[in-house]
């Protein structure tokens, strides 16, 4: 099978670009309380030990910018994942505290989020994207196409990519392109990684109409049969969300200094989930691939060369040649 034409890369770029209509000039307000940085610190360190360690080298401002992002992204996941009465209302009275100054200052993770915006300049719309990609979670169960699964995943992601890319610093337009494509590559690799555990929850995401080109169906997915039909699957999908890093990586040279290597960390070590996926016989249903703290350590060095060294842009040139 081969992949399809990339109509979704131009309907998200059209969008991600609109958005910067809306940026506005940075500015300060309140400064949040040390308590509402530490909330934002726990929350990232507990849910994901990948990303602390990304911006752990970052400035002391940065850093915590970046955190309370995370914390905001995982807060609002966790209305729609976790929340017992009525999800969609509870998301948005969620959306108007956000938005609401004494309603925030009553919420540490708000008052750090409404810091970090204003003070990075973060347009709206990317925020309001994150929340209704995170909305559809509530209505849509399925993805006919890839193409619909792209526009999924640059709510949930890419736009995450984009606001990160607003504390971070960024040279010009043209390093939204990269954000895009890197958002959707992490979250194809969480999608890939969580096929097991989201079947359980009532989630599925993988596009039908591969699934049905290979000769799979969901009682398949249901039995958690790991057969030649799903390794080719796999395969197929592997090969191109790695594409999609292999894309979006050179766009580390077009982030400030200051955040390249984090997020050069971030992608690096999320394609090795993949890697780890492939090692297992592609079996997403009986265990959860991950990458070990020790071969996480030993990456660091060679991640920071290439980081600093553009070594991204020269790969992806030898790759499109």
């Amino acid at each position: 099978m081969t992949p399809s034409a990339r109509n979704w890369e131009h309907d998200l770029l059209a969008k991600a670009n609109a958005a910067l209509e809306e940026m506005i000039a940075p500015a300060f307000g309140k400064t949040a309380t040390e308590e509402a940085c530490e909330r934002c610190r726990a929350i990232t360190r507990q849910n994901s030990r990948t990303f602390y360690m990304a911006t752990a080298l970052m400035p002391r401002e940065k850093r915590r910018a970046i955190r309370a992002l995370y914390a905001f992204c995982r807060i609002s996941d966790d209305v729609v994942d976790q929340s017992e009465g009525d999800r969609r209302a509870e998301l948005e009275a969620w959306r108007q505290r956000m938005f609401d100054e004494g309603a925030a200052d009553e919420v540490p993770v708000l008052m750090a989020w409404r810091e970090t915006r204003r003070r990075y300049g973060i347009p709206a719309p990317y925020v309001e994207q994150l929340l209704d990609g995170i909305a559809q979670d509530l209505t849509v169960t399925r993805y006919a196409t890839f193409d619909d699964l792209a526009h999924y995943c640059y709510g949930v992601a890419s736009t995450v990519g984009l606001m990160s890319m607003h504390i971070i610093g960024y040279s010009g337009p043209e390093a939204i392109s990269y954000a895009v494509k890197l958002g959707i590559a992490l979250q194809l690799t969480n999608i890939l990684r969580d096929v097991g555990e989201d079947w359980q929850r009532g989630r599925f995401y993988l596009p039908l109409d591969e699934l049905a080109a290979y000769g799979i169906n969901e009682g398949d997915i249901a039995a958690g049969h790991v057969d030649d039909r799903w390794r080719a699957f796999m395969r197929f999908q592997i090969a191109r969300t790695c594409r999609l890093y292999d894309e979006s990586l050179p766009g580390v040279a077009l982030l400030h200094r200051d955040g390249r290597f984090a997020v050069a960390v971030a992608a690096e070590l999320y394609r090795g989930i993949l890697e780890d996926i492939e090692a297992h016989d592609y079996d997403v249903f009986r265990r959860r691939a991950h990458v070990s703290d020790a071969r996480k350590l030993a990456r660091l060095p060679g991640i920071a060369w290439r980081s600093y060294t553009n070594h991204y842009e020269r790969s992806w040139r030898r790759i499109k040649s």
